[in-house]
């Protein structure tokens, strides 16, 4: 059936719209800072088979992956209507164990609330299969093990936090406070994460409702062709992109600092192989334009993506699982069209991604993997961007910071007349970098780049929720590298700690800078300290856990990005 090209973006808009009313449900209801006012969170609609139709203008480290997720809940058992299904587990579809994701089935026609306010259907007869699959991601800022945050330098990931695999947390609409009961025991901040994983049940519940308004205005079959529709215009987007890229085999690679546990540098390396006119062929199944039968459709790759030559897995929390690969893979070919093309899965059936298990890029358990989700992420990326750069070096940015900088701070709240007196606390939050330089214009100071697309905590935020004040807060000059284009400033972030507290730090960019392009130049390496009460400055490594006394600080350098092209290049060279 031929697609109506008005109809096709009537319906990517009303999908798009519901992702970002779930993300806007989800961080007005929630109960922490991180997602509240950095808004570490993203929603996605899927259609009936689990894939992506549509995303909210989120995080990308967890978009890409979230599909990953919803094939998880789906294999672990039927859903009926009204129920949820709650996971983290890297190794079965999520990413690092902070990142709980909810997974709802939506039935048009037997619906259900997925919030306990009324009674939901005791037991779907003759529902079939779900219309649509709704998900709403949130990083936890604590979810238990060994560091405050569940974000430290690990060694195995029973060290990490409470490891959840595919189960109902909801049943037709009821809670199950059993495993509600079991999960906030194994935390230290309970009533927070359950007024998380509420409004994350609340979003779940907005997107379903909304689903179903567009299929009672529009009908099921013409919502569901609709879906359909976006799936392959996507991948016709990407094809007609790709067939524009030069053929060719395309090498980098780049490296980790370290794992946390050793110093010795941990390599990421990629093959990035154009077809052009394909030659590579195989087969998936894709639905018919009705969705009553499956028949194979011969489809034909037309971009390889090799991690083979990666290191091994190591030791420490660096550890990126398959989901994280692809997700970053995801991203980077998706960031090279157009702003309207739609985020479906089809963007991704044109490209083959190879992810040798057992490797820092497909870890087996029971890997540590708190850092592979954003360190190794941002790795990733940035090796992919330096092999595209040798075949369109006029649409490819220099490396960016290339951290996140987590930072997590936890302990008890002891300021003296506070209601929260004695209460515990964990503080979370990525601290931004600089931006690398584009091929015509310079780098941006300051921000979230790549697979983190979150804010900061404000410092009047924070220092009202925790028991910590922000002493300093302004970009690092000089820190981008210079080039014809120079890359963006890092940034300076001070933080004292009005009570005892444990400090931790995962970040990468510390003794080797994010890289420039085209002769620019490399930008400045990151930075840790701690500055102690006796007045002693202790340089840091990049990963890191410590105890701070009150009145202590801790202050992050974050990288700057790396310049494109020489200084004394004009723009006729």
């Amino acid at each position: 059936m031929r697609r109506d090209p008005i109809e096709l973006e009537i319906f990517k808009n009303l999908y798009h719209s519901i992702a970002e009313e779930m993300g806007a449900a989800l961080r007005r209801t929630a109960f922490s800072a991180n997602i509240k006012e950095r808004r570490d969170y993203s929603c996605a609609i899927f259609d009936g088979a689990g894939e992506v139709i549509a995303m909210g203008d989120h995080m990308p480290v967890h978009l890409g992956s979230m599909p990953r997720s919803v094939k998880a809940a789906i294999d672990a058992g039927e859903m009926a209507p009204g129920d949820v299904v709650m996971l983290n587990d890297p190794f079965r579809g999520g990413t690092h164990l902070p990142d709980i994701t909810l997974v709802a089935p939506v039935y048009v026609k037997h619906g259900g609330a997925l919030n306990g306010t009324r009674k939901g259907p005791t037991r779907r007869k003759g529902a079939g299969l779900p219309d649509f699959y709704v998900a709403a991601r949130a990083h936890h800022a604590d979810v238990g093990g060994t560091y405050a945050g569940s974000m430290g330098p690990c060694r195995e990931i029973y060290q990490e936090g409470f490891r959840i695999p595919p189960v109902k947390i909801m049943r037709t609409g009821v809670m199950e406070r059993d495993l509600l009961a079991l999960l906030l025991n194994n935390v230290r901040t309970p009533e927070e994460r359950e007024g998380d994983l509420g409004a994350q049940i609340a979003a779940c519940h907005t997107g379903a409702e909304r689903l179903r308004e567009i299929c009672l205005r529009y009908g099921v079959s013409r919502s569901k062709m609709a879906a359909d529709g976006l799936l392959e215009y996507s991948e016709e987007l990407m094809r007609a992109f790709l067939q524009r890229v030069p053929p060719g085999t395309y090498r980098a690679q780049d490296f980790l600092d370290n794992d946390g546990v050793s110093d010795r540098p941990v390599k990421v390396a990629v093959k990035v192989s154009v077809w052009g006119q394909v030659r590579a062929r195989g087969e998936r199944i894709r639905r018919d334009p009705a969705r009553t039968a499956r028949k194979p459709v011969v489809t034909k790759p037309m971009v390889t993506v090799d991690f083979t030559g990666s290191d091994p897995q190591v030791a420490g929390s660096v550890n990126a699982v398959e989901a994280i690969t692809y997700s970053a893979c995801f991203y980077v070919f998706r960031c090279l069209l157009a702003d309207d093309v739609p985020a479906t899965a089809g963007l991704m059936r044109p490209i083959q991604v190879i992810a040798p298990e057992g490797t820092i890029v497909n870890a087996r358990p029971p890997a540590a993997v708190a850092g592979g989700n954003v360190e190794t992420s941002q790795r990733i990326v940035d090796v992919l961007l330096r092999a595209l750069s040798q075949a369109i070096p006029d649409r490819i940015p220099v490396a960016a910071s290339g951290t996140m900088n987590n930072l997590t701070i936890g302990g008890f709240d002891l300021r003296a007349g506070d209601p929260r007196i004695g209460n515990p606390f964990t503080y979370y939050e990525t601290i931004a970098g600089g931006m690398g330089a584009r091929p015509t214009k310079p780098g941006i100071s300051g921000v979230h780049t790549h697979m983190t697309n979150s804010l900061n905590t404000p410092a009047e935020a924070l220092e009202y929720s925790y028991p910590l004040r922000v002493r300093r807060y302004l970009l690092r000059a000089d820190s981008g590298g210079p080039g014809k284009h120079p890359g963006g400033d890092g940034i300076i972030r001070e933080i004292e700690v009005l009570t005892d507290c444990e400090v931790t730090l995962l970040s990468e960019r510390r003794t080797r800078p994010p890289w420039g392009l085209h002769g620019g130049g490399d930008g400045a390496s990151g930075k840790t300290t701690v500055i102690r009460n006796n007045g002693s400055v202790e340089i840091m490594p990049g990963k890191f856990s410590t105890r701070l006394q009150s009145g202590e600080r801790i202050r992050i350098e974050s990288p700057g990005g790396g310049g494109w092209g020489r200084v004394n290049e004009t723009d006729e060279a």
